[in-house]
């Protein structure tokens, strides 16, 4: 069974930053696109990065390029959402999703339970 596990999220200041952490278990994960999505309240989930299994492939959301910055570690079975410069839209729940493929902006097959970021003004 697969699961993906989010940790790192919490409360900073407008200009800080914060660093999100997923880890995957449950299934060879090669060949599988890692990401991030966040969910405001009171707004539908959105797409927030991805990136490939061998990382030549990254996508961002044009209101996080440029301040975020999505990797992955194979070994680990870990994907990293580095956040700097956060504004208080970005104030969401994140969440971790994966998909076979080379890119998981849209359906992933799995979830995490997600994350909050709260920033503040």
């Amino acid at each position: 069974q697969v699961q993906l596990v989010e940790s790192g999220g919490g409360l900073v200041q407008a200009g800080g930053s914060l660093r999100l952490s997923c880890a995957a278990s449950g299934r060879t994960f090669t060949n599988v696109a890692m990401g991030w999505f966040r969910q405001a309240p009171g707004k539908e989930r959105e797409f927030v990065a991805t990136i490939s299994w061998t990382g030549t492939t990254i996508y961002y959301a044009d209101s996080v390029k440029g301040r975020f910055t999505i990797s992955r570690d194979n070994v680990k079975n870990m994907v990293h959402l580095q956040m700097n410069s956060l504004k208080p839209e970005d104030t969401a729940i994140y969440y971790c999703a994966a998909k076979p493929g080379v890119r998981v902006n849209t359906t992933p097959n799995y979830w995490g339970q997600g994350t909050q970021v709260t920033v503040s003004s």
